[in-house]
């Protein structure tokens, strides 16, 4: 397993080295400028977490690095290539290789925690598919594998609507690790469950990005699990990058300030 990296990445690393790539990105809604001359830069197998108040434009810029939206100014290349510029086509083949974890974990209810986790290698299957049993043996082995990663292997059978917040949000990073994927962009991914669970689904991303050396750009505002789990914190303030340092040299109290509120929390 890698240490946690405490470096920086600089103008003097290689390109091939970068998952994410952003540099001087200008976006705007209307008369309302979300994110102003940000520059970023992901290694491959880096843990990010990106904190800020609400309104400083984290959201917007995980769905700019996986071409939801496009920049007025400035470039953005994701796993080497720019979201913006990609046919549709391309554009589908770029996302197959990038997992999205929402705080809305995005799962199918009625279906059991297999099923779900198995929806996620659709992309590779030319036909839609109805029941376990419908996809092929080597996806299914692969499925409770995913499953056995997360320590949900014995509810595969259960249906995830009958299931906790923690225990969704887990069948959620199986069904990402299906596709998979170079680069995990997470959204909140805590905000919705309870301090335990918080930390035992961060514990597993931060997990799996150093066994299998996935990049994770992760938006949080718990202070506390980020500095604990990423291996560099970029802080984002009213669109501006405010702060971009390595989580080990960080204390808790002076990455609160960020937020402007003493709490590390919304204000």
């Amino acid at each position: 397993m890698r240490g946690r990296r405490s470096a920086i990445p600089t103008a003097a690393e290689e390109p091939g080295r970068y998952a994410v790539e952003m540099r001087g990105v200008h976006k705007a809604f209307g008369a309302v400028t979300v994110l102003d001359d940000v520059d970023l830069a992901v290694r491959r197998g880096e843990f990010v977490g990106l904190v800020g108040p609400s309104g400083a434009g984290k959201s917007t810029l995980l769905r700019l690095v996986n071409g939801m939206h496009t920049v007025e100014r400035g470039s953005v290349r994701t796993l080497g290539t720019d979201p913006a510029t990609c046919s549709r086509r391309g554009l589908r083949a770029l996302r197959t290789k990038v997992g999205f974890a929402f705080q809305q974990f995005g799962l199918v209810g009625r279906l059991s925690a297999m099923e779900n986790v198995l929806m996620g290698a659709l992309a590779t299957l030319r036909w839609p598919r109805y029941g376990v049993m419908s996809y092929p043996r080597a996806l299914r082995v692969a499925a409770l594998e995913n499953l056995d990663r997360v320590g949900m292997a014995d509810q595969r059978f259960q249906r995830c609507d009958t299931l906790s917040g923690g225990q969704q949000q887990r069948v959620a990073v199986a069904r990402t690790l299906m596709q998979g994927p170079q680069l995990i962009l997470a959204d909140e991914p805590v905000a919705s469950l309870d301090p335990a669970s918080s930390a035992l689904v961060l514990d597993i991303l931060r997990r799996i990005s150093r066994e299998d050396d996935i990049s994770v750009l992760c938006s949080l505002h718990q202070v506390e699990l980020a500095l604990a789990n990423a291996d560099r914190i970029v802080a984002l303030r009213a669109g501006r990058v405010v702060l971009d340092e390595a989580a080990d040299t960080l204390t808790a109290d002076r990455l609160r300030t960020v937020y402007g509120t003493g709490d590390g929390t919304d204000g």
